[in-house]
């Protein structure tokens, strides 16, 4: 669990950074790393050499160039290509900061995003960072390497947003933008926003897009206690809710299930999977089923 510290100061940013990243690879080794990989591989054969014939080879592979040029037959020789692109557009706006249990949303955020950081170092693949609110923040293009996952790590626990809304189109475009190539784009967010539909389904045809949808338990159930002002925290508008009132907790618990239901379906309908992730629930065990669950689609 990331302790709710300052890293204004060098040392205490470097020990937070040490800390998740113990953590994350811990976790990489011990449940995550063989399913990451068998689900997520490359994009098919890549050519390696050529070699002379052998009785038994597919004479659809024989190069009929060096053939001809060395006068006995030979064969191309391919690999499987591995190498995958991962990009990991994570949100920090307001609302993330919220939280009543064990983390805030954003520090859920973070260890998602290490431990995808280093599954993805472990499997040899390219990852990047993109942080956004209502605007993109930062953007670290794809590269490998453990320092490379560190340097991913630390940009997220020393964020300073700009911005304090959501954008979830306007990540997005970027991510269109900045990804020629087919990527898979891990979205990570409350998704507290609308209006994104149109990019998201756009983005989810040219790369393969897993949204893991953040949640904490009082966003779903209201505690009696008393008249309470609440504030939004990327509007600043304010009201007063009477939370003792037996109407207003079911009419809370009746729109934040309907707004849950309505999140998932959108997701799903513009081809997205999704995995939902609670700050005071383990998040391994649902992106481990998650991950059985596609591998048996495959």
């Amino acid at each position: 669990m990331l302790v709710r510290e300052s890293s204004s100061h060098p040392a205490d940013l470097a020990r937070r950074v040490r800390r998740l990243e113990i953590r994350a690879k811990r976790l990489v080794a011990e449940r995550l790393i063989g399913q990451y990989g068998s689900v997520f591989r490359g994009r098919g054969l890549e050519f390696s050499e050529v070699r002379e014939y052998q009785p038994g080879d597919d004479i659809r592979i024989i190069d009929w160039n060096v053939t001809a040029r060395m006068g006995v037959p030979f064969v191309k020789k391919f690999v499987e290509e591995r190498e995958l692109t991962v990009l990991i557009a994570t949100d920090l706006s307001a609302s993330q900061q919220f939280g009543t249990a064990s983390l805030t949303k954003a520090e859920l955020a973070a260890e998602l995003s290490a431990l995808l950081a280093f599954a993805a170092v472990a499997s040899n693949d390219l990852v990047g960072l993109l942080t956004f609110t209502d605007r993109v923040e930062a953007f670290v293009p794809p590269a490998k390497g453990s320092r490379h996952a560190l340097r991913l790590v630390r940009e997220l626990l020393d964020a300073r947003p700009a911005g304090s809304g959501t954008d979830i189109g306007a990540a997005l475009n970027y991510v269109q933008r900045a990804l020629p190539r087919r990527a898979i784009v891990f979205l990570i967010s409350d998704f507290m926003d609308d209006g994104f539909e149109a990019t998201l389904r756009s983005t989810a045809h040219r790369h393969d897009v897993i949204a893991l949808a953040l949640s904490d338990p009082r966003e779903s159930s209201l505690s009696s206690m008393g008249l309470v002002e609440v504030e939004d925290r990327e509007t600043g508008e304010r009201a007063w809710l009477d939370t003792g009132d037996k109407r207003v907790q079911r009419g809370f618990e009746e729109q934040a299930s309907a707004d849950s239901l309505e999140r998932g379906h959108v997701l799903k309908s513009l081809g997205v999977d999704v995995v939902s992730l609670a700050t005071d629930q383990d998040y391994i065990a649902p992106l481990t089923a998650y991950l059985q669950a596609r591998a048996r689609r495959r």
